[in-house]
């Protein structure tokens, strides 16, 4: 199977601690670059994810994006440090008794370094489940790859049963080309009453028959749409091979269509070049 570089995936996590929201699209690229945006909590994951996205990817413009949301109404554990407070008490009694001032406020006591403190958060755990949900937004995001992949298979070898036609119509018009473009020479020399031994126009249209000939350049494309038949069929990463492939058809089809000595031929050099055009459009896309 085939796949596109161009594809969106988003998943959402919800959890004790939030909400979490991946997101991760494409676009064409000669390379694999991929870019991130990610919360100051998340930062330290970014080189678990690129290489994550290297082992996966071969190809494409990868932009990732994680949106973290807090949950405000989980509020950690308080820890009251019992044995600094009773310190701190007994010390604010004392300086009460020394400066005789009014009461003790215990807010204050708890506001002394040290005495209470949150309970922070399990980053660690967080983070196990973070990844766990890029995991599989990475997996629906191949998928989407995928399935945009097969569409694109099916338009190239539709397009190229439209190349294998055009060369059946070619292959069996050039006798009969060939022999009117030997008539249209022959009536010219009568017209302009040119006597030629029999022998020179043998030669003559041997020569013709050289120029004109274009079994190699049809033997060329029914070999390349073959080739190309069999890359499809392999799968993988085959953007560049597909690509080398279109500039293959092209030089056929130019040739083609330089050699054309009837309008026949040259509307299915013109067709060539449109089907293969159109295949061109669709693999630039193509992993």
């Amino acid at each position: 199977m085939i796949s596109s570089m161009t594809a969106f995936a988003r998943r959402e996590l919800k959890a004790e601690w939030g909400t979490a929201v991946w997101e991760i699209r494409s676009v064409n690229q000669r390379y694999l670059e991929t870019f991130f945006r990610l919360p100051e909590q998340f930062r330290s994951i970014e080189p678990v994810l690129r290489e994550r996205f290297r082992k996966q990817l071969q190809r494409g413009k990868v932009e990732c994006s994680l949106r973290y949301s807090p949950n405000e109404g989980a509020v950690g554990k308080l820890n009251v440090n019992e044995e600094l407070a009773k310190q701190l008490i007994n010390a604010a009694e004392w300086v009460q008794t020394q400066a005789r001032s009014e009461g003790i406020n215990p807010v204050e006591v708890l506001r002394w370094p040290g005495v209470i403190a949150a309970e922070e958060t399990d980053m660690d755990s967080m983070q196990t489940e973070v990844l766990a949900s890029f995991d599989a937004t990475l997996k629906e995001f191949k998928q989407a790859r995928v399935s945009e992949g097969d569409n694109m298979k099916d338009m190239i070898e539709q397009r190229l049963d439209g190349i294998e036609e055009q060369v059946k119509i070619v292959t069996a018009r050039m006798p009969e080309i060939i022999a009117w473009q030997k008539d249209k020479i022959l009536n010219r020399f009568e017209e302009a009453k040119i006597d030629l031994e029999e022998g020179r126009v043998e030669q003559e249209m041997i020569m013709l028959a050289q120029k004109v000939d274009v079994a190699e350049e049809l033997d060329r494309l029914n070999s390349h749409i073959g080739e190309t038949r069999n890359i499809l069929k392999k799968g993988g990463a085959v953007g560049r091979r597909l690509d080398f492939m279109m500039q293959e058809f092209n030089r056929e089809s130019n040739t083609l269509g330089s050699k054309s000595i009837h309008s026949d031929i040259t509307q299915s050099a013109v067709e060539l070049k449109v089907l293969i055009e159109q295949m061109r459009e669709q693999i630039q896309n193509i992993e």
